[in-house]
């Protein structure tokens, strides 16, 4: 019986001295802590069983987080390396009447067919990249933009002002604004003034 009685008296006391209120206070003021604070044996063992969920479930969510992250990057490189699959589809149906273009089996006879196909192929290519945000830089008889145009020869001429784009070498585009290539273009240049002949002394 007295040892029940000293056994039901252990489990009541607390671990440490009984100052948590009074070490509470303190720490919120800013004050040194007087004592150690008050905690039983339960509270003890639910603090660290909580600890360890809390530690199981950080480490758990960085494990999510890190799978997160490798499938977003396997999504974004399957995208970039089928980014072009909707440009491949526009363009198949050109290559198709180009096939059908090299077919022909007398090619003197039917050069007006072949030119008007090739033409046609031609509007149809700039359709495509027109409707995939590439589109074609307009130069000839524009003031010449470093930004779109590059200069390679310079011809003097009255006919137009200096600077301005007389031919087009070979086409530029942009791609949403972004210069993919730079046109090649002739620009005017003022005309050279015959020197007057010097008078004789």
């Amino acid at each position: 019986m007295g040892n029940d009685m000293q056994e039901n008296n252990f489990e009541e006391q607390p671990i440490f001295d009984e100052t948590f209120e009074e070490n509470l206070n303190g720490a919120e003021e800013g004050g040194e802590s007087k004592g150690t604070v008050t905690i039983t044996v339960d509270e003890y063992e639910k603090l660290k069983s909580d600890l360890e969920e809390a530690k199981d479930r950080g480490l758990r969510a960085l494990a999510e987080l890190e799978n997160f992250r490798n499938r977003t990057n396997r999504l974004a490189a399957e995208e970039r390396k089928y980014a072009g699959i909707e440009l491949a589809r526009d363009i198949l149906p050109l290559w198709d009447n180009l096939s059908l273009a090299l077919q022909i089996q007398d090619p003197e006879k039917n050069g007006e067919a072949i030119v008007t196909g090739v033409k046609m192929v031609h509007d149809d290519f700039l359709k495509v990249l027109d409707k995939n945000g590439v589109k074609k830089i307009d130069a000839v008889h524009k003031p010449f933009d470093p930004k779109f145009h590059e200069a390679v020869a310079f011809v003097p001429t009255d006919e137009f002002p200096p600077n301005t784009v007389m031919v087009e070498l070979k086409a530029g585009f942009t791609l949403h604004e972004r210069v993919v290539r730079a046109a090649q273009v002739v620009l005017a240049s003022a005309p050279v003034k015959p020197t007057e002949p010097q008078p004789e002394n």
